[in-house]
């Protein structure tokens, strides 16, 4: 909204108006705002949710502290989510196709979590939404992202090629490919087709329809949505996986925000995507924007989540910052580091699926069940072994920045 206000006080020549065109200045200020609205704000939503009684039920799980956490106000999702849509609303072009599909994916799946902590405060029920419903409500988001990025004449990007290459070819497919001046030896071409990054590997970019084996951008949609499903889902559970220590979920999804917002901004920016010899993605700039807000609302979080927590985020939160990482690392074609990125989650993930298959497997063929963990997921591992709860989390922390730090370095590491 401040965007469009301030572009036409611009066209007047109000002073300092301009500023208002430069991604750093909205990017600054959208972070800003989010810190004041989980702040300032947080604290009355953490009021209203003590008075209405909404808080945590702890099953006695034999960790230490855990009991002493039982009656936390849960829900406490709904601030991080307000401290994102603000300034978004506020600082970004609400008409770019990257703002929309970020704000529809961020109200989509907070409602599912809403709606999943809902039935666990107010109707007393200890499972919450039904997870066929939950993969219901996944699975209808990632394919909304998954039609938008593929289908939408606005999203496109533009890749660097041999300027022979373009010679070779005829005015028509120039033309069509709206090539654009770059340097001396190569030249940038605008494409459609729906290409993503390959980490380590130099020229590293693969297209989607090349798996269909039609480069013409008609079957590609068969792999990448589905694609953007799978991924939607194993980022969003991990995330709810990792939602388990106070600020281990907030300051991790934080960190992972960072690096993102660092491969959105030379993605987005012609001279740091031709320098690093990456995708350039025109318009991405605005995801810069909607990141700062992100990142600006889980510190901000933290605030009232860090040991002892004050607050849970619970499903309403988890889920959707979950699923706002995925469908932002898909949106600038690095959903392959994903694994790499978000780790921490993965590792999570996976501890659960090994700890259950293992004792699945060893019942059936020893007769009694055996664990690879003290207990899953792993940060509870951790837990059972006498660690305090603040340095699991501060380890897992650390751990986080590492692998931001290799994920960024995979733009020239290749």
């Amino acid at each position: 909204m401040f965007y469009y206000l301030f572009d036409y006080l611009d066209k007047l020549n109000f002073p300092g108006a301009g500023l208002f065109d430069f991604i750093s200045f909205r990017a600054a200020m959208a972070l800003i705002t989010s810190l004041i609205v989980s702040i300032v704000f947080g604290k009355k939503i953490i009021l209203a949710l003590s008075k209405q009684q909404i808080g945590e039920t702890v099953r006695d799980l034999g960790l230490t502290g855990q009991m002493e956490k039982s009656g936390t106000p849960t829900m406490g999702g709904i601030i991080i989510l307000s401290a994102i849509l603000i300034p978004t609303i506020l600082f970004a072009k609400l008409h770019n196709i990257y703002v929309i599909t970020m704000i529809i994916s961020t109200v989509w799946l907070g409602m599912i979590g809403f709606l999943d902590d809902y039935i666990k405060v107010f109707k007393k029920n200890k499972e919450g939404l039904k997870g066929t419903f939950k993969i219901i409500g996944q699975i209808g988001v990632g394919l909304i992202v998954g039609c938008m990025l593929y289908f939408s004449d606005e999203v496109t990007v533009h890749k660097r090629v041999d300027a022979d290459y373009v010679l070779q070819n005829d005015e028509e497919f120039v033309t069509q490919l709206h090539v654009q001046n770059s340097g001396e030896n190569y030249k940038w071409i605008k494409t459609d087709d729906m290409t993503t990054t390959i980490p380590f590997i130099k020229d590293n970019e693969f297209n989607y329809n090349w798996l269909i084996g039609d480069m013409n951008k008609s079957y590609g949609w068969l792999l990448f949505i589905p694609m953007v499903i799978f991924i939607v889902i194993a980022v969003s559970n991990g995330a709810n996986m990792t939602d388990g220590l106070d600020g281990l979920a907030t300051g991790s999804s934080a960190i992972i925000g960072l690096a993102l917002a660092v491969l959105a901004y030379v993605s987005s920016h012609a001279k740091f995507a031709d320098y690093l010899d990456v995708m350039y993605i025109p318009q991405a700039e605005e995801m810069v924007v909607f990141i700062a807000a992100f990142v600006g609302a889980c510190i901000g979080f933290m605030w009232y989540n860090s040991y002892p927590a004050q607050v849970f985020m619970g499903d309403t939160g988890s889920l959707a910052i979950g699923g706002i990482i995925a469908v932002f690392a898909i949106a600038i074609r690095k959903e392959l580091l994903i694994p790499v990125l978000c780790g921490v989650f993965l590792i999570e993930n996976l501890s659960v699926v090994l700890q259950v298959g293992y004792f699945k497997f060893t019942k059936k063929r020893f007769g009694e069940g055996r664990r690879i963990f003290l207990m899953a997921p792993l940060h509870h591992h951790y837990q059972k072994k006498g660690l305090h709860e603040a340095k699991i989390v501060s380890r897992f922390w650390i751990v986080g920045v590492l692998l931001a730090v290799v994920t960024i370095v995979t733009l020239k590491l290749r």
